[in-house]
């Protein structure tokens, strides 16, 4: 029971941020977005971005902070076992289904919806 609520709220709060960097800093969506994943990358690298999954859930699994956390996290985890060339293939590695899926369907709805833009 507990745990929906921890997650409403952890998801909420990353969310209130988000909207307040777009309403009050006046960041573009793209601005938000960067900062978001920096936060959540930075959280991490403190080591502070797990006790929040483990408190919250999906509450801090779903947010994009968490995109942030598994770049970092997978960097640091090959960093220690194959050095240098562990940090770019430990971020590939673990985030390479979610780009991947990202852009599949992204091309999809691109297929299948129009734009509102002014087409030719």
């Amino acid at each position: 029971m507990y745990t929906f609520i921890f997650a409403f709220l952890v998801g909420g709060i990353i969310c209130v941020i988000g909207q307040l960097l777009m309403d009050v800093a006046k960041l573009t969506p793209a601005h938000t977005l960067s900062t978001l994943v920096v936060a959540g990358a930075i959280l991490d690298g403190f080591g502070l971005y797990e006790p929040l999954i483990d408190f919250a859930g999906a509450g801090a699994t779903i947010p994009i902070t968490s995109f942030g956390n598994a770049l970092t996290h997978g960097a640091l985890a090959e960093a220690e076992k194959h050095g240098l060339v562990g940090v770019v293939t430990g971020m590939f590695e673990v985030t390479s289904s979610g780009i991947s899926a990202a852009i599949i369907f992204g091309f999809i709805a691109a297929l299948i919806f129009h734009s509102k833009g002014k087409v030719n």
